[in-house]
């Protein structure tokens, strides 16, 4: 079992616009073992998405590192991190994102285009087999407007899934979601974290939701509280 931590060490994030500065980030230290669910607690504009954004490799950092396996990925180039991003990390944002005009299985197999074709057959494979343990069996030829709200956030999980990923980052999964539909994508994660071992890290800024998860760190104006 790899039992390797995933740190982030001194993180800043600054955006700047002329003479006007937004410090979003003032220096995280956090580290995440692996096969862990964690929830990030906090306040909206805390930082929270900032801060899932740069672990997944999505956005730069302004000073600081993130240590993925020990290696810094943006010490990478930006193809390297993108590769990274494909094979070890899933999202799933409080919108679907997912496009209009595919069907739920099209959709799902989006982050496989570029593989082979006979890793393309896995994949097909694959992703009907994750709708289906999903509950979507009878809908994988439907489009996003025929889905309800918790069918289009279980198509855009089982997306996140297809490239086998070890990490899900989840930003405000349930937000666009009723409580029962909310308790349900809650349960899907657990089973993913327990069952696949998939490391978990969340972010929300309520406090029921957080307190699912094993641990929950808070964020407050761009720094760790206790």
């Amino acid at each position: 079992m790899n039992n390797h931590k995933d740190e982030i060490k001194a993180l800043y994030k600054t955006y700047k616009n002329g003479t006007n500065r937004l410090d979003v980030l003032k220096g995280i230290d956090l580290t995440i073992k692996n096969h862990e669910f964690l929830a990030i607690q906090g306040p909206s504009g805390a930082g929270k998405s900032t801060l899932l954004h740069i672990l997944g490799g999505l956005d730069n950092p302004s000073g600081g590192k993130v240590v993925y396996e020990g290696v810094n990925i943006y010490a990478l180039s930006e193809d390297e991190r993108a590769i990274f991003r494909n094979r070890k990390v899933g999202f799933v944002f409080q919108f679907y994102h997912l496009l209009p005009e595919l069907s739920a299985l099209e959709n799902v197999l989006l982050p496989s285009l570029f593989k082979s074709w006979s890793q393309k057959y896995k994949a097909l494979a694959y992703a009907k087999s994750i709708l289906e343990s999903l509950g979507l069996a009878e809908r994988m030829q439907h489009r996003p407007n025929q889905l309800s709200g918790g069918e289009e956030q279980r198509v855009a999980i089982a997306r996140a899934l297809i490239n086998r990923p070890q990490m899900l980052l989840c930003d405000e999964p349930t937000g666009n979601l009723d409580s029962e539909n909310g308790e349900k994508i809650l349960s899907l994660l657990k089973k993913l974290n327990k069952e696949e071992e998939v490391t978990i890290i969340l972010v929300t800024h309520d406090k029921e939701i957080a307190h699912t998860a094993d641990r929950v760190v808070y964020l407050k104006d761009g720094a760790l509280v206790n």
